[in-house]
C-alpha cells in the first residue's frame, strides 16, 4: 500500500486529492439528511475525527457561488459511499452556504486573549465569504457592519451575535439558508475555567449559540462537536431544538473512530494482518452505544510505525495529544480518608472494572462539588 498515512490531516480536501488514506464516514452525511434534526452537539474525545468530519460536511453542502470549484467539490466524493445513496442525498451536495467555526484556538489564560483570538476567527469566516455577499445586501448598515467584523474592527458587542448576522447576509446573498457548523465547543469554556474568568466567556459563547442556533430562519441545520457534553443550564439555555449525540447513544456511533471492520481492512492494506492481536490488545478500550471503536489517531500513528519497523514495540500514542486538565485536577484533590477511591483507580489501571453511576449532564461550576465527578470526568 503506497497511500501515505493521513497523521495530522484534518481538511477533507487535501486528505482525498492528495491521495491521503481514507476511511470513508461520508454516509455520516445520510444520517444527518435523514433524521432532520435542527442542532447536532456531537461530543466524543480528542483525536477521533471530528474536526474532518466537520470539513467533510462543508465540502459536500457547500454552495461556493463558483460552478466550477462546485464541480471540484462534488469530485471529492465520486468515489465515496455517499454517492451511493441515492439521488434523495446526493442532490443535497452544493446546496447551501456553510459557516464554519473552530473555536479551538482560544486556550488562551487571560479573557481579552481568547476573545481576540475568537474575534480573528469569526473575522477569517467573514472574510471567506465577502466576495458572494459584497453589493447582495439591502442595506449600507448591513454592509458596513460587515466589513468592519471583516475587518476586525466592529465593537466587542457586534461579535456576540456575529454568526447570526452572518447568516441573514448569506441569506441575502444567496436566497437560501446556511448550515452551521462549530468545531470544540467546549475549548474556551475550559480553558477559562481553570484561568478564572469562565463567567465571562460563558455569557460569551451562550449569546453566539442562542442568537445564531435558536429559531434562526436563516439556519438549515447546525452540526456542533466537543469532548463535554456541558448541561443546557450553563450554555445551551432555551435550545430546544438541540438533540446530544453523547457516547451513550447507539446512532452515530460508527461515524468518530474506527470500528472493527475498518481496522482489519487497514491491517490489510498495509500487509500487517499478523498485527491483528496486539492493535486489539493496546487499543482497543472504547464504546459508542454499542459500536465497539479504535482511536483513529493510534491506529494510524502504529500502522506507519510498523510499515517502516515491522519489529517497532506498540506505543501510547494517544498520550499528551489532548488537555486533560479536568482529570487531573480531580485525582489531585482526592482525599478521601479511607483510600476508596485511590484503591478504585487502581483496580481500573489493572484492568479490573468497577460500577458507577455516570452523569453526563454537569457544569464546571460543580466539578469540585464531589469526588464522584471523577468519573463522570473520565467517562
Amino acid at each position: 500500500m503506497n497511500q501515505p498515512l493521513p497523521i495530522g490531516i484534518d481538511d477533507f480536501e487535501k486528505l482525498i486529492t492528495r491521495g491521503y488514506y481514507y476511511v470513508d464516514k461520508t454516509l455520516l452525511i445520510k444520517d444527518l439528511l435523514s433524521k432532520k434534526v435542527g442542532v447536532n452537539l456531537f461530543t466524543r474525545p480528542r483525536r477521533f475525527g471530528k474536526t474532518l468530519n466537520l470539513s467533510m460536511l462543508k465540502y459536500f453542502f457547500e454552495d461556493t457561488g463558483e460552478p466550477e470549484e462546485n464541480q471540484r467539490n462534488a469530485e471529492l466524493f465520486q468515489d465515496l459511499a455517499i454517492s451511493q445513496a441515492g439521488e434523495e442525498y446526493t442532490k443535497k451536495m452544493g446546496s447551501y452556504p456553510v459557516i464554519m467555526l473552530t473555536l479551538k484556538s482560544a486556550k488562551q489564560k487571560h479573557y481579552e486573549t481568547a476573545f481576540y483570538c475568537l474575534k480573528e476567527a469569526i473575522a477569517v469566516e467573514f472574510a471567506r465569504h465577502e466576495k458572494a455577499v459584497i453589493g447582495k445586501l439591502s442595506h449600507q448598515e448591513d454592509m458596513e457592519k460587515y466589513q468592519k467584523i471583516r475587518a476586525r474592527q466592529a465593537e466587542d458587542v457586534e461579535y456576540f451575535t456575529s454568526l447570526a448576522f452572518l447568516s441573514q447576509c448569506l441569506y441575502e446573498a444567496y436566497k437560501k439558508p446556511c448550515i452551521i457548523l462549530i468545531d470544540e465547543y467546549d475549548v474556551p469554556l475550559e480553558s477559562a475555567y481553570f484561568s478564572g474568568f469562565y463567567e465571562e466567556m460563558v455569557s460569551f459563547i451562550r449569546t453566539l449559540f442562542e442568537s445564531s442556533l435558536k429559531t434562526n430562519p436563516y439556519v438549515e441545520f447546525a452540526v456542533v462537536t466537543g469532548c463535554l457534553r456541558v448541561s443546557r443550564e450553563s450554555i445551551f439555555t432555551g435550545l430546544n431544538n438541540l438533540e446530544v449525540i453523547s457516547i451513550l447513544r447507539k446512532d452515530y456511533g460508527e461515524y468518530f473512530g474506527f470500528v472493527q471492520s475498518e481496522v482489519d481492512r487497514i491491517l490489510q492494506d498495509y500487509d500487517l494482518e499478523d498485527k491483528h492481536e496486539i492493535v486489539k490488545q493496546w487499543y482497543d478500550g472504547y464504546l459508542f452505544g454499542d459500536r465497539e471503536v479504535y482511536n483513529p489517531w493510534s491506529i494510524i500513528n502504529f500502522v506507519k510505525v510498523q510499515s517502516a519497523d515491522p519489529d517497532a514495540f506498540p506505543a501510547p500514542y494517544w498520550a499528551n495529544t489532548s488537555s486533560n486538565s479536568i482529570v487531573k485536577n480531580l485525582v489531585e484533590r482526592l482525599d478521601d480518608a479511607g483510600g476508596q477511591m485511590q484503591e478504585q483507580l487502581e483496580c481500573l489501571m489493572n484492568k479490573g472494572m468497577i460500577e458507577k453511576p455516570v452523569h453526563e449532564d454537569i457544569t464546571y461550576e460543580n466539578i469540585f462539588e464531589s469526588e464522584d465527578n471523577l468519573w463522570n470526568f473520565l467517562f
